[in-house]
């Protein structure tokens, strides 16, 4: 038998699917959860954006300690933080040889401070990483349009690469050109983005000076900007982007949501967001920190979209994270935590559909190992994976992970929950499509002894390494909305009376519109980003004009409405008439068409108490 085994052929593991990341790329996902701190001039002169001519004088923190500051990131759960070491005002936090607008020219220590110094020096005391923002655009410098300026900045750059260790990441801002102080001069100045600063030659200096820094900027190439301020990626999220075409100011920015899903370049997303309305300290702000339960929901749609979070701390004018700011960050941490003690999966040995063999086996998605993983054979994309316990289990979270050395893959997949022999979806906010290195799931809280996960298309063969379900108690979070609360854009029913439509559109989940036949045409009136479609049905009595299966179409001309962007059944629907929400990709289209592929009853019209298009 020993024999036997010798000569059995071995598991090759799957190729990979390009593009992959590197491996440092790998490490800073890892990382999930790292601060922000903004501080400077801005701090002690009110502003955002410094013009830069605020006074270096006006600069005096009388507490500053860096220490307190790692000691909250820490409790926070943070892996890391990136100082803004100088913002578009051109004042800089280290004594920097290269202009007197520095930390040097202040009150603070006499000119003697070194904040970059002193943050580098207490993240090595505390165990987290370093990082550094050095804001490309600088409205002090005089010479700031010009080539001498571009070698100033290249030199700032060495300075902060070459004297305070290792940095995990390096983060160009986006904003870049237009009014500013300039020396004096108070002008407005532009400059070509694609090309002033020179970028490959930093890349060539960064690979040299720091190798394990991922380069942040709109388009990376380490990581992205995810195309807003407010700490979200799509559910729809790919971590590729087609190379050289997003560059700092790219127009499209909101694509930057959810990735390019023909990218030819691993470029995952970064969520940027405030712990207030503005980046800087504001005292006016004290009562506007946000909250533990909106932080928390940020980390489902952050980290548990497949990117990382970036929380920004404004450090206040005595140089100390406010209170309150502490606070709400390490509550927000324990309130994840918590949500997420107990995994129902550990050690379950799932049943699959398919797999490769060898290594390779279902049991890798249990076993906590990150380099284990369930694989499928080569010409396998799509798959099954079902878990029982013993007993029924309240569950209403879900944890999933691919393998992404091998690069990402999943398109599209289903949870579903077994109930009195019948697989039922479980009800979700938001589509299903992506996961990449970590996919959260929030949905309506279930009671069942089987779960299951229905992968139903993928780039290759799956390469899913970790599984993991919880019970998170019952928080906040909506799952279906009440008639009267049911937001929508403004539409029209161009092929139904006008009378008839309104009682779609009433906010009334007492009247309801019939339309014969098995299409409906939504005309929105302009063009809108769509991401979701809501059809509440008639709720009378016998439920009339009930439909089972759908197509939804789109389209910006009335004559060509034939963009799939989501088909399905509307599961249940006959016993359980609730609200009924499917959320796609979002498109922009003016027309959204509605096909009812099946009805429960096939005589009569279509029942709409009311519709909502968001």
């Amino acid at each position: 038998m020993a024999l036997l085994n010798a000569c059995a052929p071995s598991v090759n593991a799957p190729e990979p699917v390009f593009p992959v990341p590197e491996k440092k790329q790998v490490e800073w996902q890892k990382m999930e959860t790292y601060a922000f701190v903004h501080f400077g001039l801005n701090t002690f002169n009110d502003r955002e954006w410094g013009y830069g001519d605020s006074d270096p004088a006006t600069f005096n923190p009388a507490k500053l300690d860096c220490e307190q500051w790692v000691k909250t990131f820490v409790a926070a759960g943070m892996k890391g933080v990136i100082l803004t070491a100088k913002h578009h005002d051109g004042f800089c936090l280290w004594p920097t040889g290269l202009t007197e607008y520095c930390i040097r020219n202040t009150p603070y220590k006499d000119g003697k401070g070194d904040i970059v110094r002193d943050l580098s020096e207490a993240c090595k005391k505390y165990g987290i990483k370093f990082a550094v923002y050095l804001s490309p655009w600088d409205r002090h410098q005089a010479n700031y349009g010009s080539p001498e300026y571009v070698e100033y900045f290249h030199k700032q750059l060495h300075e902060l690469m070459t004297n305070y260790g290792e940095v995990f990441e390096v983060w160009f801002d986006g904003a870049n050109g237009g009014d500013g102080w300039y020396g004096g001069a108070k002008e407005s100045r532009t400059i070509d983005r694609k090309t002033y600063y020179d970028y490959p030659r930093i890349y060539e200096m960064l690979a040299e000076l720091q190798p394990q820094a991922v380069i942040f900027s709109d388009g990376g190439p380490g990581c992205r900007w995810v195309g807003n301020e407010s700490g979200f990626a799509g559910a729809t999220n790919w971590s590729f982007l087609r190379a050289g075409e997003v560059y700092p100011g790219y127009p499209k920015y909101r694509e930057l949501q959810y990735g390019h899903a023909d990218g030819n370049q691993w470029t995952a997303a970064e969520c940027d967001v405030s712990m207030r309305p503005g980046w800087f300290y504001h005292p006016e702000e004290d009562d506007k920190v946000k909250t533990v339960e909106q932080l928390t929901d940020l980390y489902y749609r952050s980290v548990g979209h497949n990117a990382t979070l970036l929380l920004n701390f404004p450090v206040d004018r005595d140089g100390l994270i406010h209170p309150v700011d502490s606070a709400n960050a390490v509550n927000f941490y324990k309130n994840v935590q918590k949500q997420l003690a107990d995994n129902l999966l550990k050690g379950v040995l799932p049943k699959v559909s398919n797999e490769r063999g060898g290594k390779y086996t279902a049991k890798a998605v249990t076993d906590g190992d990150y380099d284990t993983y369930w694989a499928t054979e080569d010409s396998v994309t799509s798959a099954v994976i079902e878990f029982e316990w013993p007993a029924p289990q309240k569950v209403n979270r879900m944890l999933l992970q691919e393998y992404i050395p091998l690069g990402q893959r999943v398109q599209s997949f289903v949870v579903e929950y077994n109930k009195d022999g019948e697989w039922l979806p479980v009800k979700l906010n938001e589509e299903t499509t992506t996961i990449g290195y970590k996919r959260l799931l929030r949905f309506e809280t279930v009671t069942t002894d089987k779960l299951r996960i229905n992968f139903t298309e993928s780039r290759g063969c799956l390469c899913i390494n970790n599984i993991e379900a919880y019970y998170a108690g019952e928080t906040h979070d909506v799952f279906t909305a009440k008639a009267e609360e049911l937001r929508t854009y403004p539409f029209t029913l161009p092929q139904v009376d006008e009378a008839e439509a309104g009682k779609c559109a009433d906010k009334d989940a007492a009247t309801t519109c019939f339309v014969d036949g098995n299409t409906l045409l939504i005309d929105l009136g302009k063009e809108q980003t769509v991401s979701s479609f809501h059809y509440l049905p008639d709720q009378s009595e016998y439920n009339k004009g009930l439909i089972a299966a759908y197509e939804i179409s789109v389209g910006t001309d009335a004559g060509a409405v034939n963009q799939v962007v989501s088909s399905g059944e509307f599961s249940n629907i006959k016993n359980n008439p609730i609200l009924q929400s499917v959320y796609f990709t979002p498109v922009t289209a003016r027309y959204v068409l509605l096909k009812a592929v099946r009805m429960v009853e096939n005589d009569g019209p279509m029942g709409f108490a009311e519709l909502g298009i968001q």
